[in-house]
């Protein structure tokens, strides 16, 4: 089993930046895939980005340029830098694992983990 636990939402003005972090506890050696993923009220959940154990990433077109993974495999933790932040980036923003690569990543079923989550709240 594997435990996920989202830190460092909150609230900023457009052009600003906010840093993620995704904790992760239990038997993290058998994961190989981890993302980050947002919900804003009333839409869909949607993959952000994806980091694979070997450190190749992925990212969906709406953030490229402005938000970037990474993972310390050491410490277990994920991260996400958010630059440039637009009042569109608002969302709960989730961390999510799988013991697969990351094939499909887009898609939340794929995931056997799961956070909380944590809120970005961006203003014009």
């Amino acid at each position: 089993q594997v435990h996920l636990v989202e830190s460092g939402g909150g609230s900023v003005q457009a052009g600003g930046s906010l840093r993620l972090s995704c904790a992760a506890s239990g038997y993290t050696a058998s994961i190989h895939c981890m993302a980050w993923f947002r919900q804003a009220p009333g839409k869909e959940r949607e993959g952000v980005a994806a980091v694979n154990s070997d450190g190749i990433r992925v990212y969906a077109d709406s953030v490229k340029g402005r938000f970037t993974i990474s993972r310390d495999n050491a410490k277990s933790t994920l991260y996400l830098q958010m630059n440039s932040l637009q009042p569109e980036d608002t969302a709960m923003y989730y961390c999510a694992a799988v013991r697969s690569y990351c094939i499909r990543w887009r898609s939340p079923g794929e995931y056997n983990y799961w956070g909380q989550g944590t809120q970005a709240t961006v203003s014009s």
